[in-house]
């Protein structure tokens, strides 16, 4: 029988009626035993981490892994390595590969890359054959294959008509459509947020319009059509604002923002650093802070690290060329506890599973242990040695963090940084 004992470990989960006590846990063949405020058991292995602090598993709503087609970014099972070693139990993969993740094969080709693993991989569907925006994908077949969502990654649905059969379409099997929230008629060819910043560095900006345009279409489709709609990585003052009201309104949508919107603005890119060309891009300290009380008051309904490999030969170039998007995986945690504090960062990493339509229990005795272990204060300096990746294309390299992942519980397998 294999057994675990977790020692002194406070206990972050608000379901829970052990929420932020310290406590002793005892873990027997992937299920909580005993709970209690001292276990002694001579047979079983023992952990005693410095300031040990466990959560129920971290969910990451929007990873990249390169494979198939980019494995010079991110395999499959180096990304699934890196999100264990950054306390992610669950992670939703995006069909951003080549080939697209438009059938049921390539949702098959996924899973089977992840069996045996620690960390639970949920396949993204893409929306639309080879995410062309012109005819639906396989949906359905994804679906049965275990699909969690169906979205063109980074590329919104301009065909109205299509967006809306897709969300009537989807409500025969309750699946969720994501439709991601840019514009690009309005965004064209722009590179970070349009503002004083862009002028002044003399580099195209993405205004806020191309964001909220894009949202309230959206919005009233949904309100036509019903279905449920994920908006990913929303980033600005009135996106907020938008899906806010529509909520009040009865209309089934969620949404999520990156950890880089939270805690980055555009004033990063004085520098030209390629690391901070990200989409949505860094906007200003008004939507910044309009965002992390979006977050706190739930009409955010949580936070991704948007991790996003891409090798050096894309991304270190001139600015104009560089392509958008950063690794996030490593130091999500760190990043968000700094910004937000430890119960609301938590909160943020586990709260958009039953979205996803992924089951978790609360960390009681009985209970399927899918543990996150970490500590919540340790401030450090993002350096290269924290990167797991492949790439190292980090939006927070050189930046102070607090709090780092342990390692997980989960499947039935502990994983710990050494």
């Amino acid at each position: 029988m294999s057994q675990l004992l977790l020692k002194s470990a406070t206990i972050v989960d608000t379901g829970s009626k052990h929420h932020l006590k310290k406590r002793d846990v005892l873990i027997e063949n992937g299920i909580i035993r005993k709970i209690a405020a001292s276990i002694k058991n001579d047979t079983a292995k023992v952990v005693s981490l410095k300031n040990l602090h466990i959560s129920k598993g971290w969910f990451d709503s929007s990873v990249s892994f390169g494979e198939p087609g980019y494995e010079e970014r991110e395999t499959v099972s180096n990304g699934l390595r890196t999100a264990a070693f950054s306390g992610f139990c669950h992670v939703a993969v995006n069909p951003n590969t080549n080939p697209v993740t438009d059938t049921k094969a390539g949702v098959q080709f996924l899973k089977a890359k992840a069996e045996g693993s620690p960390v639970n991989l949920y396949p993204v569907g893409s929306l639309t054959v080879k995410s062309g925006g012109k005819d639906l994908a396989e949906l359905y077949d994804m679906h049965n294959e275990g699909a969690v969502a169906f979205g063109d990654y980074k590329q919104p649905v301009k065909n109205a008509n299509l967006l809306k059969i897709a969300l009537q379409y989807c409500q025969n099997f309750n699946g969720l459509v994501q439709s991601m929230p840019l514009d690009q008629s309005v965004a064209r060819n722009g590179v970070m947020n349009e503002e004083v910043n862009s002028t002044r560095l003399g580099l195209k900006g993405i205004p806020a319009l191309a964001e909220e345009l894009q949202i309230t279409r959206d919005l009233y489709l949904l309100q036509y059509t019903g279905g449920k709609l994920h908006i990913p990585t929303i980033s600005t003052k009135e996106a907020v604002s938008l899906i806010r009201d529509a909520k009040k309104k009865g209309l089934d949508v969620s949404c999520s923002v990156a950890v880089s919107n939270l805690v980055l603005t555009d004033d990063a890119l004085e520098g030209f650093d390629t690391s901070y060309k990200l989409l949505p891009p860094l906007r200003n300290e008004i939507d910044r802070k309009a965002l992390i009380k979006g977050l706190k008051d739930g009409t955010i309904d949580g936070v991704t690290s948007d991790h996003d490999p891409i090798d050096i030969e894309h991304k270190k170039t001139e600015f104009d060329h560089a392509m958008f998007g950063s690794i996030g995986l490593e130091s999500c945690f760190g990043a968000l506890n700094a910004q937000i504090g430890m119960e609301a960062s938590i909160n943020a990493l586990v709260s958009l599973t039953g979205r996803f339509g992924i089951e978790t229990a609360a960390i009681e005795e009985n209970a399927l242990a899918s543990l996150t272990l970490f500590d919540s204060d340790t401030v450090y300096e993002f350096s290269k040695e924290n990167i797991l990746s492949t790439s190292h294309n980090a939006a927070f390299l050189g930046s102070e963090l607090k709090g780092k992942a342990y390692g997980i519980y989960s499947n039935k397998k502990l994983v710990l940084n050494k």
